[in-house]
């Protein structure tokens, strides 16, 4: 099972179950003792579900055999999949990395499966747990009071980057085949690429995020998180879909390439393709997290512009220069340009403010999504006696030093001032990416899904504890636009370098094509080699 299991893809999966070798409960069963024996030590694991997962698997089993050779399998039939903390599980406690969602008697209990869980199961997927993540998914590496830190696969004394790093630690170290990621400003990217996995930002809109504790919904998005771009695909298109408690999925259908996405995938699909550089981000020109308020004085916009410019390291700029290497290889040419995105789009980008906001997503996910004590921000308090944070109810959390000034939470969709906030700075934004491409007649963007490496959080960093990770890549989802990142090779100290692409608005299929031919004509991935005890006790 080792030898048959190890780095196995959906389609080979699906081979092993056709031919009667193993069973889901064969297959289930060998996840389970994979995770008892390794997570301890990685932590990318927070909620192992054996109960549920044995339950789900014994029932498919027995469904198999009562079809006999008339039985028709989903498209991810029997194959064990991880879920993030802030996805609802129904039954299970949706964490969103947080201690304050595990006070016993007033867990937050799902009371039903978040929009894309409900569609992996009706495809067959088979439910392991949930996978670790900070608190909110408001971090670039991935410490949570809920249940400690997750380490890197690769050398579990460095990060996997945040978010969604117990999902990529998780994915990379064979605990399951697949799982899903969110993004708000790199969550599912950066990790992937500290990874050596696929890791899928579909056009904000194609994909619900009904069902998913928000950090901010404006900008919030989830995708697979996969080991090749077959299997993220083949999980991209159970996921996508119209989602009544998804506002912005409205009319997805219409606007999408039209499905399923694996007819894209061809090892020529890079063949005459052009890319451009963006020059913003190899002049390491930031994007402060959820942007900068119109209300903000000249100076104090600066001052946060100023704070959020994360360098591009001498290591990562080799790192890109030969991953590219492998889309000119396979016939596509690629631009730099100063005139590609400059640092004017950068600021262009600052200014799609989404701070006044955020208490209404986290109101909406909780009137829906909340256990029965309760149902929204108020009825939180009143339960446990204390507040929510003001990470994802609005505010300034001064416990956490952010002295950045106080924002009125409104409504969206009544609100006069989204406009200049949010909808005005995004188009223009948008425009611009757009008029780049075609002016230069460019396909998409490459650049590196990470400024740096991944650092060692076993000592300091530039004098403080290590915080990840960083990247310059949040403009992604101020402006919606699909984007992946694909393993670009290794860096000399054996961690890996992930590559991004991105592509026009509803151009998924495209990107991932472009994706499947760079992973088929470079072949980067290689499996850690996991260890039975580490430098740090309990990955802490």
């Amino acid at each position: 099972m080792n030898r048959d299991l190890m780095e196995v893809t959906i389609p080979q999966l699906e081979e092993l179950y056709s031919s009667h070798k193993y069973t889901v409960t064969d297959v289930v069963r060998w996840y389970i003792t994979r995770i008892a024996k390794y997570n301890g030590i990685y932590r990318a694991v927070q909620n192992l579900d054996v109960y549920g997962a044995l339950a789900t698997a014994a029932r498919e089993d027995r469904e198999a055999a009562e079809g006999g050779s008339s039985f028709s399998r989903g498209p991810m039939w029997g194959v064990p999949i991880v879920l993030k903390a802030n996805t609802s599980v129904k039954g299970l406690v949706t964490t969103d990395g947080w201690q304050g969602y595990l006070i016993p008697g007033h867990e937050l209990v799902a009371p039903k499966d978040a929009t894309i869980v409900a569609k992996l199961r009706a495809a067959g997927a088979v439910i392991l747990g949930q996978t670790n993540m900070p608190d909110f998914a408001a971090s670039d590496t991935n410490r949570s009071t809920a249940y400690g830190r997750t380490g890197n696969a690769y050398d579990v004394r460095f990060s996997p980057g945040g978010s969604s790093g117990g999902t990529v630690t998780a994915i990379t170290s064979n605990f399951a085949v697949l799982g899903n990621g969110t993004d708000t400003g790199n969550s599912i990217r950066m990790p992937a690429a500290t990874s050596s996995v696929v890791g899928v930002f579909p056009t904000r809109g194609l994909v619900s995020i009904g069902g998913i504790a928000p950090l901010d919904w404006l900008l919030d998005n989830t995708g697979p998180i996969a080991r090749t771009v077959t299997d993220a695909v083949i999980a991209l298109d159970v996921m996508a879909g119209e989602d009544p408690m998804d506002p912005r999925t409205e009319g997805s259908a219409a606007k999408a390439q039209p499905g399923p996405y694996t007819k894209y995938l061809r090892a020529d699909a890079l063949k005459g393709k052009r890319f451009g550089v963006p020059a913003f981000i190899l002049q390491g020109a930031g994007v402060p997290f959820q942007g900068v308020p119109p209300t903000e004085s000249a100076s104090q916009a600066s001052a946060d512009i100023a704070a959020a410019r994360v360098p591009l390291r001498p290591e990562t700029s080799d790192a890109f220069l030969k991953a590219i290497e492998g889309l000119r290889a396979a016939g596509a040419t690629v631009i730099f340009d100063d005139s590609i995105l400059p640092i004017s789009f950068a600021e262009t980008v600052a200014h799609v403010s989404t701070m006044s906001y955020v208490r209404a997503g986290t109101e909406k996910f909780l009137a829906e999504y909340g256990p029965a004590q309760y149902h929204s921000v108020e009825e939180y308090e009143k339960a446990v006696g204390s507040l929510l944070p003001h990470t994802i109810i609005g505010g300034v959390d001064g416990a956490a030093g952010n002295d950045r000034h106080y924002v009125v939470q409104r409504g969206f969709e009544n609100d006069p001032q989204a406009e200049p906030n949010v909808l005005i700075p995004q188009r223009k934004a948008l425009d611009a990416y757009n008029e780049a491409l075609e002016r230069l007649h460019l396909d998409g963007l490459v650049y590196p899904a990470a400024q740096m490496p991944p650092p060692d959080e076993t000592m300091p960093q530039n004098g403080h504890i290590s915080d990840g990770p960083h990247s310059d890549t949040s403009w992604v989802n101020m402006i919606g636009v699909p984007a992946v990142v694909v393993p670009g090779g290794f860096y000399a100290d054996g961690l890996p370098f992930g590559l991004e692409l991105s592509a026009r608005p509803w151009r998924d299929g495209d990107l991932l094509g472009w994706a499947y031919a760079y992973e088929q004509i470079t072949h980067h991935r290689r499996p850690p080699v996991l260890v039975e005890q580490g430098l740090l006790p309990n990955a802490r």
